[in-house]
């Protein structure tokens, strides 16, 4: 999530600088010679900062291609210390590899939309600004409006419910299925005057189709997957003392790095009165923020998309990697391919 500060930083003028950009970047404790991944490269903001330090190299993770496209201007300006990579998070340790770094000095994170993406309405982001109802982060897989168009009534409720925590999920869902009976539901404004003829607006509050779309966005990105995914491959390419830095805006997004981490920096034995007590694994991080950080009053009255962060960070130990799956951190739903093939 970026916000609109331009400060100056390596390679000119950031026309985006994310939420507690300052914070995060002083938590990565950037070093001359490091070489770390900024896996949201997004308007290049975290990058930027790390630049500005002599001697460091950045390898910046994106899915969205026009993120990759704006930024080959600063990988011109940065003179080899940029290499920027289209792909998932769940991608990041072998784009690393592929890049050249069998271990990394820091790993940054910035999790859910972008400014520019919100504000691009051929997007479909955003229910302010009409535009089709795409919601896709990368160019591939199914969109929003092919979801919203064979979901049934009881799909549509539970992924509303489970990833926008919306209250009025079945409501919604209901109003959904019988307006797309009548005509096709293919606009970001049409679904939002859906939303909206069923939760009540009030005064002071978010807008009614807020945790409409974002459940949806989620959903079709896979986020929380590829969320959970991302932070073990961080955790296999960091080196010892490496940094992992986080920052969340979503409330689901923020369980899954606060359990990760938590469970990652443990000692405590994994026990049960069914069962004897387990050793414990030796832990792989050591936290470093036992609260999250927030922003400050400034902050948020200069970017309001800024009210709901959260800033995580943990440090690497020399313990190796743990294996496993790690889907056990995410809520129990199909994946956006599955869904639409199954309903095809």
């Amino acid at each position: 999530m970026t916000g609109s500060d331009s400060s100056a930083v390596a390679g000119g003028l950031a026309r985006h600088v994310p939420v507690l950009a300052r914070r995060a970047a002083g938590w990565l404790a950037v070093r001359d010679g490091g070489v770390y991944v900024d896996a949201t490269f997004g308007a290049g903001g975290y990058t930027r900062a790390i630049l500005a330090i002599a001697g460091t190299r950045v390898i910046g993770i994106d899915r969205d291609q026009h993120a990759i496209a704006a930024g080959s201007d600063l990988v011109k300006q940065a003179a080899g210390r940029l290499q920027l990579a289209e792909g998932r998070f769940s991608e990041l340790a072998a784009i690393a590899a592929d890049h050249g770094a069998a271990g990394v000095d820091g790993v940054v994170f910035d999790l859910g939309v972008s400014s520019m993406q919100l504000d691009e309405p051929a997007r479909g982001f955003s229910f302010r600004l009409d535009g089709p109802l795409d919601m896709r982060m990368g160019s591939f897989g199914p969109s929003a409006a092919d979801v919203i168009a064979r979901a049934g009534e009881r799909d549509l409720a539970a992924i509303i419910f489970n990833l926008g925590e919306e209250r009025h999920a079945r409501a919604i869902a209901r109003a959904i299925v019988r307006a797309r009976d009548k005509e096709p539901i293919t606009t970001t404004r049409a679904l939002a005057e859906i939303v909206e003829s069923v939760v009540r607006s009030r005064v002071g509050a978010i807008h009614p189709a807020t945790r409409t779309f974002q459940a949806l966005r989620i959903f079709i990105n896979e986020e929380l997957v590829e969320l959970a995914h991302g932070l073990a491959a961080a955790e296999r390419v960091l080196k010892p003392g490496g940094r992992l830095v986080v920052v969340a805006f979503h409330s689901l997004e923020d369980r899954i790095v606060k359990t990760f981490i938590a469970e990652r920096s443990s000692h405590a034995p994994a026990s049960s009165r069914h069962r004897p007590e387990i050793a414990a694994p030796p832990p792989t991080f050591r936290v470093l923020t036992r609260r999250p950080e927030t922003p400050d009053q400034a902050e948020i009255a200069a970017n309001p998309r800024a009210r709901s962060a959260k800033l995580r960070v943990a440090e690497r130990t020399e313990v190796a990697a743990r294996a496993g799956a790690v889907e056990t951190f995410v809520p129990p739903l199909p994946l956006p391919s599955q869904f639409v093939r199954r309903l095809a």
